[in-house]
């Protein structure tokens, strides 16, 4: 019989005070980027409270951890942040209790793709953002291939999200304005190897696909990279039930209607 998400939390080797400064951290970043930005971000309740899950998410600023993680209901969430974030104690002390995993760019950090498995297969949710560099501009780049052994050799559900608005944070907040924060929580797939030899080109292929479920999620001036959904394919994604695709057109569709007069990312 599973566990429920209660026992598995409770079980997470979290001691009453490391439980109590989740929840004080948690309340002091929405307290923040609530008061910095107006955030929509309801659909994060669909994410899983327990996994193996992987959540993948676009890499616009700094904004997207603050935000994401403590809207997440799940207790068991981890992912990655540059190694740099543990140099400053305030951020080290957040970090740790956030149960990150820190990751040295630039390079393949193989000790941080062990605890990201180790992760998976204790159970937790791990959010990863493929882009690996943050955009500034708001506009998706093109994504490193690394999230995908991660995906075919845990089988875990792949959740996407979208994050779109933020891109104009730092002119607002000069002009003591709030900024329009959107997080849009896709529907979840699987990545299948088919059965081939995973060649770099490959990788990438797949990478490019899952890239596309988030691309789909949001208005067409921040797909980027991405900007071309006609042309995205799902060769190797499987969905739990046809027609669940982020491409499908009725769903691009309803995301995209009575959002042309968003302002283009400068």
């Amino acid at each position: 019989m599973a566990s429920s998400a209660g026992e598995l939390q409770r079980n997470h080797h979290m001691t009453p005070t490391q439980r109590i400064a989740r929840k004080t951290i948690n309340f002091l970043a929405r307290l923040l980027t609530d008061t910095i930005c107006d955030i929509e971000a309801d659909s994060l309740d669909r994410l899983p409270l327990e996994g193996p899950v992987m959540v993948i998410v676009n890499h616009v600023n700094y904004l997207e951890l603050p935000i994401i993680y403590p809207r997440a209901r799940t207790m068991v969430a981890t992912g990655y942040s540059k190694a740099e974030n543990w140099e400053n104690p305030l951020f080290r002390a957040v970090f740790n209790n956030w149960d990150m995993i820190p990751l040295d760019r630039g390079e393949a950090d193989v000790t941080a793709m062990r605890k990201g498995f180790q992760a998976l297969d204790e159970g937790k949710v791990l959010f990863i953002t493929p882009e690996g560099t943050r955009s500034r501009h708001g506009r998706m780049q093109k994504a490193k291939a690394g999230v995908v052994p991660m995906a075919l050799r845990s089988g875990a559900p792949v959740w996407p999200i979208a994050c779109y608005g933020g891109e104009n944070f730092r002119e607002n907040l000069k002009r003591l304005r709030r900024t329009e924060y959107h997080v849009v929580t896709g529907e979840p797939f699987t990545v299948d190897g088919n059965g081939i030899r995973i060649t770099r080109d490959v990788r990438q292929k797949i990478v490019d696909e899952m890239m596309y479920q988030i691309a789909a999620l949001m208005p067409e001036q921040y797909r980027g990279y991405y900007s071309d959904l006609a042309s995205a394919t799902e060769t190797y994604l499987r969905f739990e039930k046809p027609g669940r695709s982020n491409l499908s057109s009725t769903r691009v569709d309803a995301l995209t209607s009575g959002i042309a007069s968003q302002p283009a990312p400068a």
